[in-house]
């Protein structure tokens, strides 16, 4: 019960379940004022003065939605804001890659083969890249204000290619495109938490001093709003990337990385178009499949294979050689480069269990999928007993010291 990589364990699922949970309600919220927005009617000369409306009917209910340019003449009692969704998203998302990759960098964020680097020069590569968007991002927007959007697009996409490159120099590849997500989600609730949500307390500070609003506090607003709806699936993606090798197990990964960021935008755009009653684009979903067939032949275009390094304190455990031999009867005929089990054409989730170097980069795996739980095997396929799975359990509290 008091088992630390136990408790880690769920204590990462607790995190992960609120990360998920809050995301979902900050892109819905999100989503849902973009399309309310590029669907309202704004050619009905409204009494109220308000800029556009819209009529809406869900769950048994009519709902009558007016949207003010600036603001209404007076402020509104009991005004609803939408932040925390972003807030607790990013914080959850933090907390756990703190919880994944800082904790358990030996394993998830440093490959030895990749840049040899101690635990907190790759933490603090982590950290300053996350400060180092923020600032980049702010610079784009500052220079590019008054040109056209779509000239700020193209140059945030480009230090986003920059930025995929980078990462996939210098960490896994999981954690690349891991680190990518986390990115590009730091931009996206940085403009609400520095930018949106500011901005509007401005406006409603100056209706409170009976002062009419500036325009421009709104329309600044609307313009981080956009960019966070064309970078919210590609966020999505990269953040469910690292549970699909194919993705990050190649030395294309930041190529497709960025491939995705196009794909973004193409479905977004099908989207706000439609809901702005523009047509319906469907030339972008032939786009979008083109890229993602281009995705699909690069994740399994030939790479060459990296050797893993061998995590000693696991190696120089007490039972590791006993434990090797139970892999390798037990597990390696599907966690292999080149799986035998039938209908397996490469290792679940990336996992390979061929080699001691294998073993020891995945040792806290091991330990909870076959150890203290019977995960691993699936269904007990390779009839793993009782004795296995305590010999497991053995050499790895040996090797962390209980």
């Amino acid at each position: 019960m008091y088992d630390l990589a136990a408790m880690g364990a769920w204590l990462e699922f607790a995190v992960r379940w609120l990360h998920v949970i809050t995301a979902i309600a900050w892109i819905g919220s999100s989503f849902y004022f973009i399309a309310l927005d590029l669907g309202l009617h704004r050619n009905r000369n409204l009494a109220s003065g308000a800029d556009g409306e819209e009529w809406q009917v869900h769950g048994g209910g009519f709902y009558h939605i007016q949207k003010y340019l600036v603001a209404p003449a007076h402020m509104p009692d009991g005004l609803i804001w939408h932040k925390w969704q972003s807030y607790w998203t990013w914080l959850s998302g933090f907390f756990l890659l703190v919880l994944v990759y800082y904790l358990g960098a030996e394993f998830y964020l440093i490959d030895p083969n990749v840049m040899d680097l101690a635990t907190w020069q790759a933490v603090s590569i982590s950290l300053a890249s996350l400060a180092f968007g923020w600032v980049a991002y702010t610079v784009l927007c500052n220079v590019f204000v008054n040109a056209n959007q779509t000239v700020l697009m193209v140059a945030l996409f480009a230090v986003l290619v920059a930025m995929a490159w980078f990462y996939a120099q210098v960490f896994t590849g999981r954690a690349a495109l891991l680190h990518l997500g986390a990115f590009t989600a730091t931009l996206m609730s940085g403009n609400v938490f520095f930018v949106i949500i500011p901005n509007q307390k401005i406006v409603v500070a100056d209706l409170m001093a009976g002062r009419t609003p500036d325009a421009k506090y709104g329309k600044i607003a609307k313009q981080r709003s956009t960019h966070n709806n064309y970078l919210t699936l590609p966020v999505i993606f990269l953040m469910l990337s690292n549970h699909y090798p194919l993705a990050f197990a190649t030395e294309w990964n930041w190529v497709i990385a960025s491939l995705v960021f196009l794909m973004g935008v193409t479905i977004r755009h099908w989207f706000n178009t439609h809901h702005a009653r523009k047509g319906n684009p469907h030339w972008t979903w032939a786009v979008t499949a083109l890229i993602f067939i281009a995705i699909v032949w690069l994740s399994t275009a030939t790479f060459a294979q990296r050797e893993a390094a061998v995590v000693t304190r696991f190696a120089e455990a007490q039972g590791f050689e006993e434990v090797h031999d139970i892999v390798l009867g037990r597990c390696s005929m599907c966690h292999a480069a080149e799986p035998v089990w039938s209908g397996l054409m490469w290792a679940p989730k990336g996992v390979v269990l061929e080699t001691e170097a294998d073993l020891t980069r995945h040792a806290r795996a091991v330990y909870l999928q076959a150890g203290i739980s019977h995960a691993m095997p699936p269904a007990n396929v390779s009839y793993m007993d009782d004795a296995d799975r305590a010999a497991i359990v053995a050499w790895y509290l040996s090797a962390t010291k209980g």
